[in-house]
């Protein structure tokens, strides 16, 4: 299955979308989002599946039951990310943004794969 949206549209949607940006349901999966901003982003229930989003800001994000499975998170920024019930079965998180001192900003509940 194709993904919904290219890295070219995606970037587009950031330049005209108001804040926060809304991708819930989306699917994005195997798309190479590296090094984009989708600070406070709803990424909800999106298939991010072998998606890379290295170096990707996503503090704040709404990553709720998102699929992360096989998805390159290394060096992202994950600060405050809302990570319940997300999927990072075999997820590249070498370098990503999880500081154990901030760890009760970013919720992790029902994780999978950590």
């Amino acid at each position: 299955m194709e993904p919904d949206l290219t890295r070219t549209e995606v970037i587009k949607l950031i330049a005209i979308a108001t804040k926060p940006l809304n991708l819930s349901g989306v699917n994005l999966s195997t798309t190479n989002l590296s090094k984009l901003n989708l600070r406070g982003a709803d990424l909800s229930h999106a298939d991010l599946s072998h998606a890379d989003l290295s170096y990707t800001i996503l503090s704040e994000a709404n990553l709720f039951q998102a699929d992360l499975m096989g998805a390159n998170l290394s060096f992202s920024d994950l600060m405050g990310a809302d990570l319940r019930y997300a999927n990072l079965s075999v997820a590249k998180l070498y370098g990503a943004q999880i500081s154990l001192a901030d760890l009760d900003l970013t919720d992790l509940y029902g994780a999978k794969g950590i």
